[in-house]
């Protein structure tokens, strides 16, 4: 828990600061249809507008009598709204739960019953579906339609819109107040509930602006909705893109060019699989994105050929960041694609791993011997010399304290240090002589078998050498330390063996890779697949627990 201060915080009121500064810039932009020339409308606010609105819908919902502190889930699509409704919401108070719909219907169900609602902000559909499932939401007493109310009661978010933003009545927040609950993808495990508090949400906005000098008046195209968040608190335009933003390695890219190039966008944030579409599009018709100068990547290890396509496509001065975190704690590390591409990447294709950077100013980490126990405190930690694969845990005021869902889980991720707490990332790798952290993997995803431990990134970074592998995914059969190495392959779409000769030559030349590097030569078998299952959020990291229960049933 952090140290209780009677300080206000409340990253809320930064919108407030911004529309104080520049009132009359744009705020945020949504896409709309287009006219009869084919030209893209847009809807926007400018800060001034959007900050009076948030008052307004703040001001609505204490009118209806939530309060400070009170849980509130929040489903509606990415857009003005949603803006409106996020900052709306931290203003008066209220503790937003924000769930990818994109997780499917029945983890979205299990993670709102297990958050424990009093309400919910939400489009029609899902209060429709709330209302079907009684006996899951009976605490939900507060209920705020937005769009079109139908068999329930309850204010519309217009009826909100529509009172005097005057009457709002700031909640006196401080940054040990809890103002979000947030999920996890779920790629390692059941989707568990974060607690951000305002002090979280605060210095993360502080972080990201120093860390990348991200100023006033710059224009930002986000991939991702939560990043969009940071934007209004910084001063920076948001331009949302017409796009699934549950499925983003099905983007169409000519949408992103197209708002990139519509409002002269300084900034764009995407996951690799959207980068990747963008990438390729822009490198095969000679599109140049030249008013880009920071493009920023994350949710998974970003490949050099993304980083590449993406840096020659932009600003010759500009550069792609791949800020590394987790929904537990970020931004933890970052690193340039010039610096990947010069320093790292051939290292990195030799099985070395993936260097995500150094570490942000407010950010101590260490990289400790693997245990998949608990840790009650620091006395039972056996921290590893730099160059030494292990487990990496961090600790700064970015990084949350504790999960509110899942709590069992508590355990697992937080180690006591006096009347501070670390977190363990899960994730594995080391640290070189110039402090920054090499990632090798997921813990959990590590192949424990009898010729010892094999970590999936570096071995993974083997067999994508081949032309044809658009990605691999190393997974672990049979039981605990007696576990056979096994490699699934997805090959690129142009490269998809037509025939079984094709195949068996491709295989072959798969394993003349394999045993070719100590890395991957315990590898016991190689297994094509047609598309590897990845997490809902950033269509990038790979669902290996899925896979090794595949890989068992093919082995039988």
């Amino acid at each position: 828990m952090p140290a209780v201060t009677n300080e206000l915080v409340n990253v809320g009121f930064r919108l407030s600061a911004t529309a104080r500064q520049i009132p009359d810039a744009v705020g945020v932009v949504q896409p709309l249809g287009r006219d009869a020339t084919g030209k893209r409308v847009y809807r926007h606010l400018s800060f001034a507008e959007l900050d009076h609105d948030t008052d307004a819908i703040a001001a609505g919902l204490q009118e209806i009598g939530i309060r400070p502190g009170m849980r509130i889930a929040l489903m509606v699509r990415p857009g003005i709204d949603f803006i409106a409704l996020v900052f709306a919401m931290f203003k008066a108070g209220v503790v937003t739960i924000l769930i990818d719909p994109g997780m499917g219907r029945k983890n979205l169900v299990k993670c709102l019953d297990e958050a424990e609602p009093e309400g919910f902000v939400a489009i029609s559909l899902a209060q429709a579906i709330r209302k079907l499932l009684p006996h899951r939401f009976r605490n939900a007493r507060y209920n705020v339609t937005v769009g079109r109310r139908w068999f329930w009661g309850g204010p519309t978010l217009d009826r909100l819109r529509a009172m005097p933003p005057e009457d709002f009545k700031p909640s006196r927040t401080t940054a040990s107040d809890p103002a979000a609950i947030i999920f996890t993808t779920g790629s390692t495990g059941p989707p568990k509930g974060v607690l951000y508090r305002h002090g979280n949400f605060n210095m993360q906005v502080e972080q990201l602006r120093e860390y990348y000098d991200i100023r006033p008046g710059e224009i930002d195209v986000p991939g991702f909705p939560l990043f969009a968040l940071f934007n209004a608190a910084m001063g920076v335009t948001t331009v949302i893109p017409d796009m699934d933003f549950t499925r983003p390695a099905d983007v169409d890219p000519r949408n992103i060019v197209e708002a990139i190039h519509d409002w002269n966008a300084t900034q764009a944030f995407g996951s690799p699989a959207l980068w990747n579409t963008v990438g390729r599009y822009c490198e095969d018709n000679d599109v140049t994105l030249s008013t880009l100068r920071r493009v920023l990547s994350a949710g998974a290890p970003v490949p050099p050929h993304v980083l590449r396509r993406m840096k020659d496509a932009i600003h010759p001065e500009g550069d792609v960041h791949t800020p590394y975190g987790a929904t537990e704690s970020l931004p933890v590390a970052s690193i340039a694609a010039s610096v990947v591409l010069t320093e790292t990447a051939e290292q990195s294709v030799r099985g070395k791993g993936t260097c995500v950077g150094s570490r942000f100013t407010g950010i101590r980490w260490k990289v400790i011997k693997i245990d998949d126990g608990p840790l009650a405190d620091m006395s039972q930690v056996e921290e590893l010399s730099r160059g030494e694969i292990g487990e990496l845990m961090v600790q700064g005021r970015v990084v949350t304290s504790e999960y509110v869902t899942r709590t069992d889980a508590n355990a697992f991720h937080k180690v006591r240090d006096g009347d501070l707490f670390w977190h363990r990332m899960g994730d594995v790798g080391y640290l070189d002589d110039q402090d920054r952290f090499w990632f090798c993997g997921r813990k959990s995803h590590r192949v424990e078998g009898v010729q010892g431990t094999m970590f999936t990134i570096p071995c993974e970074a083997i067999v994508n050498q081949h032309a044809k592998v658009y990605r691999s995914a190393l997974v672990g059969v049979g039981e605990p330390h007696r576990q056979l190495p096994v490699v699934i392959v997805e090959t690129w779409p142009e490269h998809r063996p037509q025939s079984p000769q094709e195949e068996k030559q491709l295989l072959a030349e798969l394993w003349e890779l394999v045993k070719s590097n100590s890395l991957t030569n315990p590898v016991h078998d190689i297994l094509l697949h047609p598309s590897l299952p990845v997490d809902i959020r950033h269509n990038a990291k790979i669902f290996r627990e899925k896979l090794a229960v595949w890989a068992a049933e093919r082995l039988r």
